[in-house]
């Protein structure tokens, strides 16, 4: 398992956060995630590539609309990066 620092860093963004909580529900397209946070689709654009580029986000295309959604595997390659710290 590799853990990556830019994991943490697309994390550690507030507005990154929030998008992973919306994401983490349901598989999200960006128009969903513009509706639910007060971003320009620029910025919305911007996080969601962060989040791809750190294996944080997977894109999934179907027909026209393409959803984001969350790689459990990743998430808990991270807690369980973490969890030695915690205790």
């Amino acid at each position: 398992m590799e853990i990556r620092g830019y994991a943490f860093q697309a994390l550690a963004d507030p507005s990154r956060r929030a998008n992973i909580a919306s994401i983490a529900l349901q598989a999200i397209t960006p128009t969903a995630i513009l509706v639910n946070i007060k971003l320009s689709r620029q910025t919305i654009s911007r996080h969601l590539q962060i989040m791809i580029d750190s294996k944080i986000l997977t894109q999934v295309q179907n027909g026209r609309e393409i959803y984001n959604k969350l790689p459990p595997i990743k998430m808990k390659e991270l807690e369980d990066f973490i969890e030695p710290f915690c205790s």
